[in-house]
Formats: C-alpha cells, structure tokens, sequence
C-alpha cells in the first residue's frame, strides 16, 4: 500500500473522517556537493522517491494535533507561546511553525497523521522533509502562498535556529523545488539553479551502512567553525571566494587542519561544475572519477568518514558497472551514494548487500533512487468505497 493511502486511511482511524488534503516532502540524496553549502559553494543534489507525508484537515482553533504511525505516537501543541521542549520528532513540526511566525505569517491549528519511508539518520534528509511537509501544511491549511524558496529558507531557520544544526541551504531547497527526473544543480550563495536531467541508464543507489551519529552538537557544527576560520585567513566572507590558485598562494601561516577543511572546500566546488558538465555530456566515466576523488577529500581532508562508509564505498566500486561511490550527507555514519549502470542495478544491489554483511556482519539498506519532484499537494489516496470499509470496519 503507498504511503498516500497509509496516512489517508489511518487519519479516517484517528479522525473519523476523511482528509481535506494531502501533503508530502521527499528526502533527498546528494551526488556531489558536500559540506559546500554552507560555504556558500555548489551542490548537485536530487530529491528521491523516499517522502514525509501529512494526511490533514483544519481545526477552528490554534492547536495542532497530529499522530505518526512510525513513532506510534500522539501529540499537540499550541500555537501560541512556542517553546522548544526535548529531542522528539514533533520539534521539527513546532520549529516549522515557529519559522512561520517569525517571518510575519500567521500559520493556522490543524491535526492530521503523518508516516515516511525516509531511513531516519541516513544522511538522506528526513529532516529537512518533515519540516517542509510541515511547512506545506501550514501553508495550505492558513490560505499562505506556496513559495519554493521561501520555504526552505523557512525551513533553514528552523534547522539552525529551533534545532541546532548550523546546516547550509542545500537540503530545504531540494526538497522544496526539485524537479522530478531531474538533479538540482544549485549555487548556495545567490540560489540559482537549474535543473540537471539524469538520464534512464544512469542508476543512482543510497547505500546505508547501518550506521548511525547524531549531528547536533557533533563534529558538524565543528566542520563549520573550521571553515569559517579558514575563510578569515584569506580575508573572505567565505571559502567560496578562494580559488585553487588563491589557496596555493595565500596559505602559508595557515594551522594545517584548516588548510585541509579548506582544500576540500575549494577542490569540492570545482568537482560539482565539472561533474555538471559530465553529466550533460554523458561522460559517466568522468563523473564516476569525480565521485571518487570527492570521498577521498572528504575522508582525508575534510575527515567525516568512517570505518564503515569507506568499507561501504570500497565494496561498491568494486562492482561491475559501478562509476564511482562516495559518501553523502554529513557523513560520521549513514549512507554512501553508487552511480551505477542502469543495466546492471539487481546484480550491484543483491552483490553490495552480500559482501558488505559479510565483511562486517552489519545488515545494509539499497535504496535504487529515482529523482523525485519537490514538496507537493496531494489528492487524498481513496476512493469512496475504500472510505465506506474503513467507515464499516470502526463498525460506524
């Protein structure tokens, strides 16, 4: 059963009643691109077919009521006097709503079921999608124009601010306005972008490692400080301003550790445009080398891999018909990303699964990913007789 009629179905449970509407945000994996957007750099991320969907309706009130079916939980907050209370998951569902209000919006009370398929933890974004579910909630239910931007800057805010994580904009704005078919080619400084088209025999495969690290309060928040103290050495506002060239002239006094956040910066966003290019050229081999050099920076200069990521990577390219592997998202744990001949996709998966269980006795996920459309309204998933049994089965 899709996850459209899940949340469909079990709002009737909750609620009694059908839904006004359907929501949903995907995940999202990125293939090149990482820990730029922070540094006001270059990202070449995809939205997946891996989504938060919100079944919901109004309430004349301001309370928000909402259960989740993967937490098998029920909670409610008000609108007024927000506060941040623990670590739950309904914090990214208040941080959304507190975004709203700090911008000037008047978001509105509703109640609805929320489920989503996105591995929690893996590097592909499950956060960035529940808030921008939520996001598309409120907007929808308070009557606010739908803005892409505006809502992952919405988003953003919520992140750093109501979380705790000093993220970049890459993960809300791919989330918002992916295009479905399509990688998202997006400069973090000024957010243009443009909408890079995977062709049907390039497979694109998250690799979870089973592995897991929390980002707040980790070496994440770390990473950025490094980077910003890197950029003041050059007398920058960012380390997207520091060329190649400018990095080989000017580093000379720089501690070493930050010479390498830097390198790995610098050397990343020349990857991303060069990957572009191979990618609308169709020189998988070249992007596959790309893939490759950019896990070697990260595990080396930028050091956020680990033990199973690069095990993980190792078995992947090692396969037929694998271009090139690295890991994505923040890294510490979580999911690498294969880019694989479309032709060979079954073989790699059942091959990847087998050799990486054995190697480490840990039970991986593959994920083949299909790029996916950004957050969307949604039909309720039912039909009336399917409402009429649920109606029957409560026995009303």
């Amino acid at each position: 059963m899709s996850l459209l009629k899940t949340v469909s179905l079990a709002f009737i449970e909750h609620f009694h009643e059908k839904p006004r509407l359907v929501v949903r945000a995907p995940g999202r994996v990125n293939l090149i691109g990482e820990h730029t957007d922070y540094n006001e750099g270059f990202v070449l991320p995809m939205a997946i077919d891996r989504a938060v969907w919100i079944a919901l309706q109004p309430r004349p009130d301001r309370q928000v009521l909402l259960h989740s079916l993967d937490f098998n939980e029920s909670v409610s907050f008000s609108l007024d006097g927000l506060e941040k209370e623990g670590e739950s998951w309904v914090e990214y569902i208040k941080g959304a709503a507190w975004a709203m209000q700090q911008a000037g919006f008047e978001p509105r009370g509703w109640e609805g079921v929320i489920a989503g398929d996105i591995p929690i933890g893996a590097g592909l974004s499950s956060s960035a999608a529940i808030q921008l579910a939520a996001l598309r909630a409120f907007s929808e239910i308070s009557r606010i124009r739908w803005d892409e931007v505006t809502a992952a800057e919405l988003a953003l805010k919520a992140e750093q601010e109501w979380i705790g994580l000093k993220c970049g904009i890459m993960d809300q704005m791919v989330s918002a306005a992916a295009r479905q078919g399509h990688a998202m080619f997006l400069d973090c400084r000024d957010l243009r972008r443009d909408h890079i088209h995977i062709p049907s025999y390039l497979g694109v495969v998250a690799l979870d490692t089973g592995t897991r690290r929390g980002l707040v309060g980790s070496a994440y928040n770390t990473r950025q400080v490094e980077c910003e103290e890197a950029a003041r050495h050059f007398n920058v506002r960012s380390l997207r301003e520091v060329s190649p060239e400018m990095l080989a002239a000017q580093s000379a006094g720089l501690d070493g550790k930050l010479l390498r956040r830097a390198r790995h910066v610098v050397s990343e966003n020349r990857r991303v445009v060069e990957a572009v290019t191979a990618l609308l050229g169709a020189e998988l081999d070249r992007l596959g080398e790309l893939v490759n050099e950019s896990h070697a920076s990260l595990r080396d200069d930028f050091e956020v891999s680990s033990e199973a990521l690069d095990r993980m990577v190792g078995i992947a390219v090692g396969q037929p018909g694998c271009y090139g592997a690295r890991l994505t998202g923040a890294g510490f744990g979580g999911c690498a990303v294969a880019l694989v001949d479309g032709r060979r996709l079954a073989q790699f998966h059942a091959a990847v699964a087998a050799h990486y269980r054995q190697e480490t006795g840990l039970e991986p996920g593959v994920y083949i990913c299909r790029p996916s459309q950004g957050t969307s309204r949604e039909a309720p998933g039912l039909r009336l007789a399917e409402f009429i049994r649920s109606g029957l089965k409560r026995g009303k």
